[in-house]
């Protein structure tokens, strides 16, 4: 009886076992599993089947996999991931026996993922458990290299990131391994905008679990468009996951290098179409792209460019060459806008006021990066410009800039030039000056010209303190001033029109009375700037036969300007009775006409330019020009004999003269030696008796 009640129990326990093997199935665990992953991930996460193969290498496969948004993202239209079939296969025995991880596959059918990250930075890519901790590799034994082959079929990633106005979409792929110690590649290509620009790239990369390969060079191989800036890389990495180095080419093209801050991190300012190749590498923590060439512009560029991105603020420097340029093509550098202007540019410049770029200076952007940059230009080619070759070093620490040379050679002499720039809450405290070292006037003339020429040095300097955010607002807000002494120069009748433009400057020439091929021996200018005004102290252009004395005002608070020159023989006759013409209005386009009168009243007016006599000006033109210049002698006769016929002394009766209202003002000229008095009606009686004797 006993045998009978135990063959009967092991024949019901056989029978139990037989049917759980019939009727097994592992959905049971599903409950399980969705409860452990939603644990695990911090959102919602679920499968519809769980399918496992036992063995030393076990196979488990789950079915429509479903990961939902965290908490605050609910409102999102996809869920943050999917996948039709996910498998892994995981190697029980090796666990069994060295108890190591070792997961020989990883496939996922038809993946989605959406990536979202908002403007105040939250995502739903962090990921958080509600009730334990994580646990670190060495806890668990896992690690990437535990992988071996990651297969992706038919994947799609879609990428939202607010901060960098991107949605992009991407869909990717794996190829499998073509032989022996080769771990496939994966295949992605990108639609979409990223920084407000239509993007499309196509990669293809090394398995993404070669990664971790530190023995094997990862290869890459991208082609990116991001609206007109077209990049490529290709090459290799070396053990990726701990950036060894690298062996890639970079090329990247566009129309303006500004567009690139997106991309890189770096802010650069505009420029004109770029075409630029070298070699990325990364050395000791920093990024090098070392031995680049190309053309920006008219110019070639070339250099190194070295980025230090483990510091607080990233750190460039850039050591940079041109063999060639075209200064235009740096405009972008103090605000301009290089390259030639577009129809809707030039009709919106036509409407600004401003002569000076008015562009502010990003500070967001000069706050992102800390830099030194050094740049050599070897020949200046740009008529329009007489320079002959650049040379600047500059740097950017904390958004403060330090500009410690900008220097130019021009013929013999150098523009030499110095500045620092400190933000603040006004714009940025600016000090700057420019010093003019013995420049060769001759030099000016023929590459503006095209023709020869002779003699003629300039020298003096500016000085500008300031506080703005860009040049048009620093001149506007500006105190400092101009001193500036041309002594022998060329031909004006050649000079001035390339200087001034060709209408202003004939123009000039007209009224100033000058014949064709007038040299000039000797050029003054002492001009205070206050508050953005530049008033005359001293304006004194002198030829072999004539002095002109000039007097009034340019604004850079209004663009404007309000000025008259006036110009007599220097000999005693009746012609050194002044005639005056005025220089008004805006300053792109101002306006020419001669003095309402030529009388004696404009001559007393530019007298009052020498209340403080010019003498104090010989120590800078024995600075700038050379000691015994004809500038210094001319000085010494203005002081001595006033081109408009008035001495130093009788400067108070010239202006009660001249304030009173009165038409008929009182002047002294050489012919008048007596203190002779001219009225309006005098000096046209005596024009029209010159004019009668020559037979006009």
């Amino acid at each position: 009886m006993r045998h009978r009640f135990l063959f009967s129990g092991v024949g019901l326990f056989t029978l139990l076992i037989v049917l759980l093997i019939i009727f097994w199935s592992w959905d049971w665990f599903v409950p399980l599993v969705n409860r452990k992953a939603t644990a695990a991930l911090g959102r919602p996460t679920t499968i519809a089947h769980l399918h496992v193969r036992l063995g030393f290498v076990t196979r488990v496969t789950v079915d429509d996999l479903k990961s939902e948004q965290p908490k605050g993202f609910e409102n999102e239209n996809a869920p943050f991931f999917t996948a039709q079939h996910a498998t892994v296969k995981f190697d029980v025995w090796n666990y069994i026996v060295h108890r190591r991880i070792f997961i020989p596959l990883i496939a996922l059918d038809t993946p989605r993922a959406d990536i979202r990250r908002r403007a105040d930075g939250t995502n739903n890519y962090t990921f958080g458990t509600s009730d334990s901790s994580s646990t670190d590799t060495s806890s668990t034994g896992f690690s990437p290299s535990s992988l071996k082959e990651l297969q992706i079929s038919d994947g799609h990633v879609r990428l939202r990131d607010d901060r960098l106005k991107a949605d992009m979409n991407t869909a990717l792929h794996t190829t499998p391994p073509a032989g022996t110690g080769d771990r496939g590649t994966i295949v992605a290509d990108t639609t979409g905008r990223y920084a407000n620009q239509p993007i499309e790239g196509h990669f293809v990369g090394g398995a993404l679990l070669s990664l971790t390969d530190a023995a094997s060079p990862y290869p890459v191989d991208l082609n990116i468009h991001n609206g007109p800036t077209h990049a490529t890389l290709k090459g290799t990495v070396d053990d990726p996951m701990a950036f060894k180095g690298t062996k890639l080419k970079l090329h990247f093209s566009g129309p303006d290098m500004a567009l690139l801050y997106p991309l890189t991190g770096i802010p650069i300012p505009r420029t004109p179409a770029y075409d630029i190749t070298g070699r990325l590498d990364y050395t000791e923590k920093r990024i090098r792209f070392d031995d680049f060439a190309g053309k920006m512009g008219s110019s070639d560029i070339g250099g190194t460019v070295v980025i230090d991105p483990h510091q607080k603020v990233p750190f460039v420097e850039a050591a940079l060459h041109s063999h060639r340029v075209d200064i235009e093509d740096l405009s972008g550098f103090i605000g301009g806008k290089p390259g030639p202007a577009t129809a809707s540019e030039k009709k919106a410049d036509a409407k600004d006021p401003n002569v000076l770029p008015d562009t502010p200076i990003d500070v967001p952007k000069l706050n992102a990066v800390n830099a030194h940059v050094t740049y050599k230009g070897d020949r200046i080619q740009n008529k329009r410009v007489p320079l002959d070759n650049i040379d600047a070093e500059v740097s950017v620490q904390d958004g403060a800039i330090d500009l410690k040379k900008l220097n130019f050679a021009v013929g013999k002499g150098t523009l030499a030039s110095t500045a620092t720039l400190t933000p603040g809450k006004g714009g940025f405290t600016t000090r700057a000056k420019f010093d003019f070292r013995q420049i060769d006037l001759a030099h000016i003339v023929s590459t503006t010209t095209g023709t020869p020429a002779e003699g003629g040095v300039i020298g003096g300097n500016f000085t500008l303190n300031s506080t703005g955010n860009s040049l048009a607002s620093l001149m506007a807000n500006g105190n400092g001033g101009l001193t500036l002494v041309l002594d022998r120069g060329g031909d004006i009748s050649a000079l001035l029109p390339e200087i001034l433009g060709l209408q202003l400057g004939n123009a000039l020439l007209s009224a100033l009375g000058l014949p064709s091929h007038t040299q000039l021996d000797c050029f003054i200018a002492d001009m205070p700037l206050r508050n953005g005004v530049v008033d005359t102290r001293t304006l004194l252009l002198e030829t072999r036969e004539t002095r002109t004395l000039g007097r009034g005002s340019i604004s850079f608070r209004s663009n404007s300007l309000d000025y008259s020159l006036t110009t007599r023989a220097i000999h005693p006759t009746i012609l050194s009775i002044p005639g005056a013409f005025n220089i008004t209005g805006p300053l792109k386009s101002p306006t020419v006409l001669p003095g309402a009168e030529i009388i004696g009243r404009t001559a007393a007016a530019v007298g009052l330019g020498f209340v403080f006599p010019p003498l104090a000006l010989l120590p800078t033109i024995q600075l700038g020009v050379g000691k015994g210049s004809r500038c210094e002698a001319a000085v010494q006769a203005v002081n001595a004999n006033p081109a408009a016929g008035i001495k130093p002394g009788g400067v108070t009766q010239a202006r009660a003269a001249d304030q009173n209202g009165k038409g008929a003002t009182t002047v002294t000229s050489p012919s008048h030696a007596k203190g002779a008095k001219a009225s309006p009606a005098s000096v046209r009686a005596a024009w029209k008796k010159k004019l009668d004797k020559a037979g006009h």
